[in-house]
């Protein structure tokens, strides 16, 4: 099966990342850290803002704006996959993937557009029964935004389940 993905230089994009069957692997603060390590190495070496993020026990989101001239998304998720994967299996004799082999992308249409996919992944946590609020996930960019002064202070708190219904990749 063949996937098409829209490549647009400079573009902002939604990421779903699964791990291999869903294990949970991000409940281990020490893959954690491997996933920033992974992140923060290649962002050194082919540059890209990350917007918003949550990490899950088993799935991550996230949204990145690429450089102008630059569209290649797909390398960069290689190249963090494969990071993450290289020092995971250290010392391990396990044939089990860390990833799932794919990830869903989507192309941020406009500023509406960018909004709901940073509220979908604050909210994220709360979506998945873990917290009752958006700022008790310790991994998520959330925090950064009701600092900055984009949440109210009660915001995820009451929100209809539906809210957030639609193709996110999960």
């Amino acid at each position: 099966m063949k996937f098409r993905r829209v490549y647009q230089p400079g573009g902002t994009y939604f990421f779903t990342q699964v791990t291999w069957n869903r294990y949970l692997y991000f409940s281990n603060e020490e893959y954690v850290s491997l996933l920033w390590l992974a992140i923060n190495s290649i962002q050194s070496t082919h540059p890209f803002e990350l917007i918003s993020y949550v990490i899950m026990p088993d799935h991550i989101h996230t949204i990145w704006q690429l450089p102008e001239e630059d569209s290649d998304y797909s390398g960069r998720w290689m190249l963090i996959k494969s990071y993450v994967t290289r020092n995971w299996k250290v010392g391990r004799k396990s044939d089990i993937p860390f990833w799932q082999n794919r990830y869903w992308e989507h192309t941020i249409r406009d500023a509406d557009d960018l909004r709901r996919h940073i509220d979908y992944i604050h909210y994220n946590p709360v979506k998945h029964g873990l917290v009752s609020e958006p700022s008790s996930w310790r991994q998520s960019s959330y925090n950064t935004f009701y600092v900055r002064g984009d949440y109210p202070q009660d915001w995820g708190m009451n929100l209809p389940p539906d809210l957030f219904s639609g193709e996110t990749g999960e």
